[in-house]
């Protein structure tokens, strides 16, 4: 039996934290499917929990045990296994705000009828802050029209920390399957390619300005922590070059100017998150990797490189010599104290 939408929650060793996260979904209803991916666990009882709900409600929850791949192949599998016309991934240590969605279910009760159903819908996420237990809600009233259906071409322009993150979509899930989504094994960061990737396919859009996902941060082996981004910045690399390569942003410029510059902006951010982790790891090696990326920019393309290097975020990571790399540094500390994005 297919149902509305699919929720795929990739789960390592989540035995800790992942009830509170399933408990908030399970509030949906049997409207929804809760696919529950073990990523091949083996340090704590999240295969056990994922049977016991599976168990427990047979009609809304799957357990699907795989050897470890990462979380992109748990987006993988659990896409692969989707009956629901919808599709959203939400992380294990995260959670849904129960009233939010309730009001997002009965709006995708209703595109789910059209003959033209809504390919996106764009929801509100707060950074639920674990170091000094403060909030900070991500909204796109500047930037979309609030509840009407709408294309890129009604889209206005982004804030500087503002960006689409899997924590705020939800894709129908054939348009997933359609545009040939697959994300890399055994990498982290592969979230930017589910919100990168799929957007061009993407022709009917939804906002509501509700406040449905809680993006939990501050957990010392959490992938977004700075020393976890050092050591991992080999796979944020390989993700931004399956950015660069998955779409030619000259073309779609002229086909879908606003959907382009944003885009742009979202490939500049990536270029210089990687940029900034290949300076604060300040090995010889890792100063190699960051010219070796700059150049294949450049080879790719040499308009862009341009754009990001002299008149855009990404000149910030490329002040020249050791002081300059000081200074970068310091830039995005200030930048990450300020917008607190992890």
């Amino acid at each position: 039996m297919s149902k509305l939408i699919t929720f795929a929650v990739p789960c390592y060793n989540s035995a800790a934290y992942m009830e509170h996260c399933v408990e908030t979904l399970l509030t949906g209803g049997e409207d929804i499917e809760i696919i529950l991916v073990d990523d091949g666990s083996t340090k704590d009882d999240t295969a056990a929990i994922c049977d016991r709900y599976a168990a427990q409600y047979p009609h809304i929850v799957k357990a699907i045990h795989q050897e470890n791949g990462g979380h992109g192949e748990g987006v993988n599998q659990g896409l692969r296994n989707a009956t629901g016309f919808y599709y959203k991934v939400v992380d294990s240590d995260d959670w849904v705000d129960a009233d939010a969605l309730q009001k997002a279910l009965a709006k995708l009760r209703k595109f789910a009828q059209m003959e033209k159903p809504v390919d996106l819908f764009i929801a509100n996420y707060v950074y639920e802050h674990v170091e000094d237990n403060t909030q900070k809600v991500i909204r796109y009233t500047n930037v979309f029209p609030v509840e009407k259906i709408f294309s890129w071409s009604r889209m206005g322009r982004f804030r500087p920390s503002q960006f689409l993150l899997m924590h705020s979509v939800i894709y129908r899930t054939q348009l997933l399957r359609d545009c040939g989504l697959e994300l890399p094994k055994h990498t982290f960061y592969v979230d930017n390619i589910f919100v990168y990737q799929p957007l061009p396919f993407v022709k009917r859009i939804y906002y509501m300005d509700i406040d449905l996902y809680r993006y939990f941060i501050g957990r010392a082996d959490q992938s977004v922590n700075e020393s976890v981004m050092v050591g991992r910045v080999d796979q944020q690399l390989r993700v931004t070059r399956l950015m660069l390569q998955s779409h030619n942003l000259n073309k779609l410029r002229q086909e879908q100017p606003k959907l382009a510059r944003y885009m742009t902006s979202y490939l500049s951010m990536m270029m210089t998150i990687s940029s900034i982790f290949l300076i604060l790891d300040g090995s010889p090696e890792a100063l190699g990797k960051k010219t070796q990326l700059w150049e294949e920019l450049r080879h790719t393309d040499v308009g862009l490189y341009h754009k990001f290097k002299y008149r855009s975020l990404s000149f910030a990571c490329n002040i020249p010599g050791y002081q300059g790399r000081k200074l970068s540094v310091k830039l995005y500390r200030l930048a990450r104290k300020i917008y607190k994005f992890n």
